[in-house]
């Protein structure tokens, strides 16, 4: 766990040199392919601003933003599910920009992975909060409307795994939802390991830019 401690210590000292607007939040954005670990880091920054004074920090990640299903069939997009397509980014680039506001209590949704859906308005982030913590695959891609998120994070943190290490936590995370191990084999690369290249060779250059070899996927 050497690296997940040394990663968040980098990051909360981002965070600490990131100025605080007057009237706005925090915005700090942390991205990186599936698998990353940028999820677990994301809620380690969190917890521990939380931990220094509660309610100062929350958490907004981007996977609230999957169109639902029936929106992807129509669309023939479902078997391409976390691809930058499936996503609504325009409603996510308005949330981020609604977000900054300071002092006023702003909702968001959430993904429920189990349901596969997502659940309006099941995020909350309150009035005391002046820091957003914005995680997600696609903060740093260089294609719209994506691109317009990067004028709206304050600071950006991206997290670039071996791209060994992401094939081997992605099958590990599928064999972890029962498919064998032929079949998260096949899951993996056929849509996630994709999304991965889409990421690290599409993204602009973060702030702070950080290559762990062990820590958990996210």
């Amino acid at each position: 766990m050497r690296d997940v401690d040394s990663n968040t210590a980098a990051v909360l000292d981002l965070v600490e040199r990131t100025e605080l607007r007057k009237g706005q939040r925090k915005m700090i954005g942390i991205a990186g392919p599936p698998g990353s670990g940028k999820s677990t880091l994301a809620e380690q920054i969190v917890a521990q601003l939380n931990a220094r004074e509660p309610g100062q920090a929350a958490l907004v990640p981007m996977d609230g933003f999957h169109l639902d299903n029936e929106t992807l069939d129509r669309a023939s997009l479902r078997p391409m599910k976390g691809a930058p397509q499936t996503f609504d980014a325009r409603g996510f680039v308005a949330k981020v920009a609604e977000l900054q506001a300071r002092g006023i209590a702003r909702s968001f949704p959430l993904f429920d992975r189990s349901a596969d859906c997502t659940l309006q308005d099941a995020g909350t982030v309150g009035s005391e909060a002046t820091t957003i913590v914005v995680e997600g695959n696609y903060l740093l891609l260089q294609q719209h409307p994506w691109e317009e998120l990067r004028s709206l994070l304050d600071a950006t943190v991206m997290l670039k795994p071996s791209f060994e290490i992401l094939e081997k936590r992605l099958i590990d995370r599928w064999v972890s939802h029962g498919l064998s191990v032929e079949a998260a084999f096949q899951k993996a690369h056929g849509n996630d390991l994709r999304n991965a290249r889409h990421v690290l060779e599409n993204s602009i250059s973060a702030d702070l830019t950080l290559t762990p070899d062990q820590g958990r996927p996210g």
